[in-house]
């Protein structure tokens, strides 16, 4: 996760690239309103596998912490100490979870949270903001199955479904995403090239 910095929005359009000055090489525009909607998309895919995290560890609210915090932001509130605060302590926890597929549901539930840093950066690393909730939750959900690759595919399948027009135009800022990153790499690459289909609408 990133720390961001907030711009003012440009005249006219309301797209600045936040925290970058005008005219930097490899900046791309991101409003805020859009910085919700990527932030909306993760927390969503998230929170589907919150109950894979709580199965193993019931005790521990910090994953759906991270979700209470970025649902906060993506519906109008502020980034500030309490976003960032819960998206580390979703990590912490997922070191401390007994399952693989514990560990992977509170990753996502940390990338929900982080999601809210992406930067306006034209680098391949900065989809894992947009689309590493979804891709850690894929592979919690494969988990579970006992390993069935089929169901993340169709994880992933909803995931695109549940993607909004803004999410697949920021997406389409970006550089396709990286290589790498083992089989959640492989499952956030299936998810970025089904959200740049050519037949998906905007």
């Amino acid at each position: 996760m990133h720390r961001g910095r907030t711009g003012t929005a440009a005249p006219g359009n309301g797209l600045t690239p936040l925290g970058l000055m005008a005219g930097d090489e490899g900046a791309i525009a991101l409003s805020k309103q859009d910085l919700r909607e990527v932030t909306a998309f993760a927390v969503a895919c998230a929170e589907v596998v919150l109950e894979v995290f709580e199965a193993d560890q019931p005790e521990d609210s910090r994953p759906r912490d991270a979700v209470g915090a970025a649902w906060e932001f993506a519906r109008g509130g502020e980034r500030g100490k309490s976003l960032r605060d819960t998206a580390w302590a979703a990590l912490k926890a997922a070191k401390n979870a007994d399952t693989e597929a514990g560990r992977e549901a509170a990753r996502a539930a940390m990338s929900a949270a982080g999601a809210a840093y992406l930067h306006p950066l034209a680098k391949a690393t900065q989809v894992k903001h947009i689309l590493g909730a979804g891709a850690h939750a894929a592979r919690a959900a494969e988990l579970v199955s006992g390993h069935d690759p089929g169901v993340g595919a169709r994880y992933v399948e909803r995931a695109v479904r549940r993607a909004t027009p803004v999410v697949v135009q920021v997406l389409k800022r970006f550089p396709a995403a990286p290589a790498g990153g083992g089989r959640v790499g492989e499952l956030m690459r299936m998810l970025d090239t089904g959200l740049r289909s050519p037949t998906l609408p905007e």
